[in-house]
């Protein structure tokens, strides 16, 4: 029972990771630009930041769920403001000057980590999709070992993903040169500025937002699951 509430768990964790949203994209480019370790701390900030959120919606802590949702607007408002940021600053950064500086100096890998927390967690609607997960799959939210088996799952199936993700990203890097890394942060910059601008669209219209959950492949997939 145990086991297949953990393989449900790794399942999700993975499939909720695999999109390539602003988060992928800082990722890769971090591990480009920097190196495997600061694109796999920083995977690990936004496995951290999901787990959170699904032990929020598994163990039913309303007051905190009352929370995020009363503050929906200033969360996502400020997650888009700060995608912007680093997309433009990635896009406006010295190549040259940036890997001669990293060479001296080793990125911080605090700073890695709690930036993509802090944009994970920008998103209080993970909170709604890992609540129709959870209930798609029928857990039992005072079955502690239950619940805290699959919320482990979660975090080792996302971990898992970031890990192959930057270790196929780190083999290749080393056949890249200044200018091809020159045009990845470019090309980064862009896409996360983007995504800042979907992210502050669906601040002001959250609601389109809620129905492409309910209607995600990953919570019909749960739904199966149950059956």
């Amino acid at each position: 029972m145990l086991s297949s509430i953990l393989i449900e768990g790794l399942i999700i964790g993975i499939l909720v990771s695999i999109p390539m949203g602003p988060i992928g994209v800082l990722c890769v480019q971090r591990t480009v630009h920097q190196g495997r370790r600061s694109g796999l701390v920083s995977g690990l900030g936004a496995a951290m930041a999901d787990s959170s959120f699904a032990f929020i919606a598994g163990f039913g802590l309303t007051f905190v769920t009352d929370f995020f949702e009363e503050q929906q607007f200033y969360l996502m408002f400020g997650g888009a403001i700060i995608l912007m940021f680093l997309g433009l600053r990635l896009f406006f950064t010295d190549t040259i000057k940036e890997v001669k500086k990293y060479r001296m100096q080793r990125a911080n890998p605090y700073t890695d980590f709690m930036s993509v927390f802090v944009l994970t967690l920008s998103n209080p609607l993970t909170i709604l999709f890992f609540g129709l997960v959870f209930t798609g799959l029928g857990v039992v939210k005072n079955n502690i070992v239950h619940t805290g088996t699959l919320i482990g799952g979660i975090f080792l199936g996302a971990m898992i993903w970031w890990f192959t993700l930057t270790t196929i990203v780190s083999y290749f890097r080393k056949l890249f040169k200044i200018r091809i890394i020159f045009w990845i942060n470019k090309v980064a910059g862009i896409l996360i500025v983007l995504f800042g601008l979907i992210a502050l669209y669906n601040a002001f219209y959250p609601q389109l937002n809620s129905e492409a959950i309910e209607k995600s492949p990953i919570v019909n997939m749960s739904n199966k699951l149950k059956q």
